[in-house]
């Protein structure tokens, strides 16, 4: 696949290694790639790195790549201006990658939409969320094994393990226990 202009919002907090897959192919198959850090505007449990920190891990994960461009995309709580500021920001496109049917839903009318998948050759396809890497993150063991070497390192040496545990550990998991249970 080849494209001029593609694009794609995530909140990669922490970028994990199935999202640098996507990235890195997102990077081969265009000739610019627009990379979305959805919930720019938020610290909390879902969102526990701040735009700075969710950069530098996006550009850590793309060492080898110029064409793409990181734009903030903040969270409105209304999902059909989140919509007109979207197409304002992103402008045209060839297409639009998303994995989630909200996001989806109200893109549909506005860009060809693709899945990450289809980007990738199936060698590539790994079943891990973000979700998946906090709650390792949060009992403080194996989440090094699911995000990019460069990551983890960035995240070990500016101590965001540690932040998040002290500041998120005990809700994650115990949202983690919720689910289970649910």
């Amino acid at each position: 696949m080849q494209f001029t202009r593609i694009a794609m919002i995530a909140r990669w907090k922490p970028l994990h290694l199935g999202q640098a897959a996507v990235l890195r192919a997102l990077c081969n198959g265009a000739g610019h790639a627009l990379i979305g850090v959805g919930s720019s505007n938020r610290y909390n449990l879902r969102n526990p790195f701040t735009l700075a920190e969710t950069e530098s891990m996006l550009r850590l994960a793309l060492p080898d790549f110029t064409n793409y461009e990181i734009i903030p995309v903040p969270d409105l709580d209304d999902g059909p201006r989140w919509r007109a500021m979207v197409k304002e920001m992103f402008g045209s496109l060839d297409a639009f990658v998303t994995d989630n049917p909200y996001v989806a839903n109200l893109m549909k009318d506005d860009y060809r939409l693709m899945r990450p998948v289809d980007w990738l050759d199936p060698s590539e396809h790994l079943r891990i969320d973000g979700t998946t890497v906090r709650v390792l993150m949060a009992n403080g063991e194996g989440w090094q094994d699911w995000v990019p070497p460069r990551v983890a390192q960035f995240i070990e040496e500016n101590k965001l393990d540690e932040r998040f545990r002290r500041e998120f550990g005990l809700e994650t998991l115990a949202m983690q226990i919720r689910t289970m249970d649910g």
